[in-house]
């Protein structure tokens, strides 16, 4: 593996997938596979699980880890291409990841969409420049259009918990939010699950429809409980408009997830990425009940992490 950005980059999704598990049943197998070596984890937007499973995921094969806060701790950047930074921008991109390509084994950069302009986060206008002017391996941590490391977690956990001989079907659910939300995480779920031997539905409210360049031919469905019929797994998760950017259409129906909402699905499990706000995108008798599994799926992000690197330090 030479990068790390999408599914694509994955030449054997099921051989990654039973890397993991086998990494989780023992994290400390390769723990001198990385001496010597250094990642710099970039930091450009908040985090939790991202920010704590890939250091964890790091020290298990034995890499120094080097994290930077970069929105607080660095000096203000400059992305545009010709800028004449005379204003309060203080060292240029450029310059940035060229220093990193000093220090570091491996950059992983974490770097929301802007949520401003359309072009910008559908070019990936930062993740695009790590790539470009990166001259070591680039890890996405999430970026404008997708989060792979979720994605990746998010197949090792229905791998974990489905044991039949039959296609599981998998419902993509849009959930309320107060705020606009980017499409990173439905993007990345939906390219991923497409690799996977699932039936994929994807359900959301008129005027929010994802991009078709993620979701293809994949069903969509504005009824939610006609989405949810013999669902063996959900995923919840907000997103704003694509069609209208960052726009929230009015929805007037109630799409919070529910346990009255579960009882025509296959007792279905219960996904979601994290954070979550409680009551509005799940209900508490949700995220704390017997159908959950967001918190096996918040610690394999520790192992879709872990198999990521170590498949990069293969090919250094």
């Amino acid at each position: 593996m030479k990068k790390f950005t999408s599914v694509s980059d994955v030449e054997n999704l099921q051989e990654i997938i039973k890397k993991a598990l086998q990494i989780k049943e023992n994290p400390l197998t390769e723990t001198e596979k990385g001496k010597g070596k250094t990642i710099g984890l970039v930091f450009l937007n908040s985090s939790l699980r991202t920010r704590l499973s890939s250091q964890i995921a790091a020290q298990n094969l034995g890499l120094n880890v080097l994290t930077l806060n970069a929105a607080q701790e660095a000096w203000n950047l400059e992305f545009a291409d010709g800028a004449v930074m005379n204003g309060d921008t203080v060292e240029h991109i450029k310059d940035a990841i060229e220093v990193l390509n000093q220090y570091c084994d491996i950059i992983a950069v974490r770097c929301f969409a802007g949520m401003k302009s359309k072009e910008d986060d559908v070019n990936e206008s930062i993740l695009s420049q790590f790539e470009q002017h990166a001259k070591v391996p680039v890890v996405s941590l999430e970026s404008a259009t997708r989060h792979p490391l979720q994605s990746l977690a998010d197949c090792i956990t229905i791998t974990e918990n489905w044991k039949k001989d039959r296609k599981p079907k998998v419902v993509l659910t849009w959930a309320p939010h107060i705020k606009p939300i980017a499409h990173a995480v439905g993007n990345s779920f939906a390219e991923w699950m497409q690799e996977m031997d699932v039936e994929l539905i994807i359900a959301n409210p008129v005027g929010y429809d994802l991009d078709t360049n993620f979701t293809k031919d994949v069903k969509v469905i504005h009824d939610q409980d006609e989405a949810l019929k013999d669902a063996d797994f959900i995923y919840v998760k907000n997103w704003s408009s694509f069609d209208d950017y960052a726009a929230m259409p009015e929805v007037k129906e109630n799409w919070m997830l529910t346990n009255e909402k579960l009882a025509n699905t296959n007792h279905a499990k219960v996904m979601h990425c994290l954070p979550v706000r409680r009551n509005v995108e799940l209900s508490d008798e949700i995220m704390d009940g017997e159908n959950s599994i967001i918190y096996q799926q918040a610690k394999n992000r520790i192992f879709s992490a872990q198999a990521v690197f170590s498949e990069i330090l293969d090919e250094l």
